[in-house]
């Protein structure tokens, strides 16, 4: 029996919807707008793809979005002062540089120059460490969302066995964190595997919760998954397709034909996991704007 298609999109539009909601009541209680800095060093496409996205969905959630792009030549020292000034902007409650930066600059210590309080994608130390021990934190936005996934699908997490492939700072050890956390959506068994795991298929069988993010397709096909399990496919890849305007189409990290007629639910790719990072980053923009007007910010 084929699985059960687990509908990002339609998730995401749902929550983008009760996020445009509270920032119309934040606006008539506060006089506060919401407001989203994102930094974009160069041009390349799909980050440029990325950041137009974003900025999009935040117009439509009625906050405001400070496009700030810098040419690709632009120095670390410029790089970490125009982070400082947007420090000190009370207009903008959060800060997005968008990954990856040009050759020659230093992401780390960009991440680092950006305040905990102003961090929404959830990258810098204090942000990272405060999730660890289960403080307030601002949760990474792709991790989040794949938590989010699981519990509308109503995957029982507690006591389960989760395996997630990939050991990103971005992605694969956040989530792990996060389904083995003491909270909704964790208390799971969690085993996380990567480049350096001997017998993959000899963990990825028991999974009762299966994250892919090694960033490589075609890494798990339907004989090395168990039955009826969940599978959330955060890859995203381009292949050669002759059938297609581009030349390339877009696929996971799973084998979907083959994974799909074994698990009991999939994320899709595209239409999974993407939607829920962006619905995430407006959640997170929404709080970081809602805490600054707690504080008199």
């Amino acid at each position: 029996m084929a699985a059960q298609i687990i509908d990002g999109k339609a998730l995401a539009s749902k929550i983008r919807a009760e996020i445009k909601t509270k920032v119309e009541t934040l606006k008539e209680r506060t006089g506060v707008t919401p407001g989203l800095a994102v930094v974009l060093v160069g041009n390349d496409p799909a980050s440029c793809s990325y950041v137009t996205a974003k900025e999009r969905a935040l117009t439509e959630a009625g906050m405001n979005s400070i496009d700030i792009r810098l040419p690709a030549e632009t120095s670390q020292e410029a790089l970490l002062e125009t982070i400082a000034q947007l420090n000190k902007d009370p207009k903008a409650h959060g800060i997005l540089v968008q990954l990856p930066l040009p050759r020659g600059l230093d992401a780390d210590a960009v991440i680092r120059a950006i305040a905990p309080e102003k961090d929404v994608d959830g990258f810098t130390p204090e942000n990272v460490g405060r999730m660890v021990i289960g403080e307030e934190c601002f949760l990474p936005c792709t991790p989040h969302g794949v938590i989010e996934l699981l519990r509308h699908t109503g995957t029982e997490t507690e006591g389960r066995h989760a395996v997630v492939i990939g050991r990103s700072n971005i992605v694969g050890k956040p989530v792990a964190l996060l389904l083995a956390r003491k909270a909704p959506g964790g208390n799971a068994t969690v085993t996380l595997c990567h480049t350096g795991t001997r017998n993959l298929a000899d963990f990825t069988r028991q999974a009762d919760i299966l994250v892919v993010a090694s960033g490589r397709p075609n890494t798990v096909t339907g004989d090395i998954v168990k039955p009826g399990a969940t599978v959330i496919d955060v890859g995203v890849n381009r292949v050669p397709c002759a059938g297609t305007k581009t030349g390339y189409r877009l696929c996971g990290d799973c084998d979907f034909d083959s994974v799909s007629q074994v698990a009991g639910h999939i994320t899709p790719v595209p239409g999974g996991v993407g939607p829920m990072t962006i619905a995430m980053l407006l959640e997170n923009t929404y709080l970081a704007a809602q805490r600054a007007a707690e504080r008199g910010a």
